[in-house]
């Protein structure tokens, strides 16, 4: 009786191991095909259209042909001087091949030195294998800034390349990558969980793509308010005058 119990014991922890085993081997397989990935890949960032609404087109050539089991994640850290339209971008979702995450609540009247930095998570369609080339264009919009007192006419506002992640389904081990490294990111657009990307360090450091947003002339604040509020008093004279005269009530 004792045998048999020993054997069924050794037989269940013998099954253990080996289940172990091929996860672990299942494991280090996703990591290779993850890895085979982790080449530098260029991203660059254009800017298009002209003042206060403007078009940010990134793209990302991978080096091989297509991305079969990866997911891809771009990062975008956006300035306080321009904002997006979240009910621009859900219509835009609809029909385009990428969806997009905001991580807080964009308020569109603020001016610029009264809101704040936001992210946005960028995800392509994961229906199909990812393209060689990965293209996405989002409409940004500039803030108005806050009127220059220095004869300043324009202002400059940076736009960061963003960050490029990836990540396979069953690659949980992201240890021995470097230079990449392992960061925590929304799993998907819905945003229920969170998942352990891979953040690719580009081959060298790339520069912020700026353009200029108009700003006010500070110095005719007085003058401008000065004749703002004369022609508004002339005004409700001559109107309170002629409702006298013909007595209008």
């Amino acid at each position: 009786m004792y045998f048999i119990l020993f054997c069924v014991v050794s037989a269940f922890t013998l099954l253990s191991k080996c289940h172990c085993v091929i996860e672990k081997d299942e494991n280090l397989n996703h990591c290779d095909i993850l890895r085979q990935w982790l080449d530098p890949s260029p991203v660059s960032v254009e800017v298009n259209k002209k003042g206060f609404h403007r078009e940010v087109t990134t793209t990302v050539k991978f080096r091989s042909e297509e991305l079969n089991g990866v997911r891809v994640l771009l990062v975008h850290r956006w300035p306080r001087g321009v904002y997006v339209d979240p009910y621009q971008l859900a219509s835009l979702s609809e029909q385009s091949d990428w969806q997009i995450l905001l991580d807080s609540a964009i308020d569109l009247e603020v001016p610029a030195h009264k809101a704040s930095e936001f992210v946005t998570y960028v995800y392509p369609s994961s229906t199909g294998p990812i393209p060689r080339l990965l293209k996405v264009t989002i409409p940004i919009h500039g803030r108005y800034h806050k009127p220059s007192f220095d004869g300043e006419m324009f202002t400059s506002v940076d736009i960061e390349v963003p960050e490029l992640l990836l990540r396979t389904e069953k690659c949980t081990q992201l240890d021995g990558l470097e230079p990449h490294t392992a960061v925590d990111a929304p799993c998907t657009v819905s945003n229920s969980s969170t998942c352990s990307w891979v953040k690719i360090k580009p081959q060298q450091e790339l520069n912020p793509v700026s353009f200029q947003l108009p700003v006010g002339d500070g110095s005719l604040v007085t003058p401008v308010c000065g004749a703002t509020l004369l022609v508004t008093m002339i005004c409700c004279v001559t109107l309170s005058k002629y409702m006298w005269k013909h007595q209008i009530i």
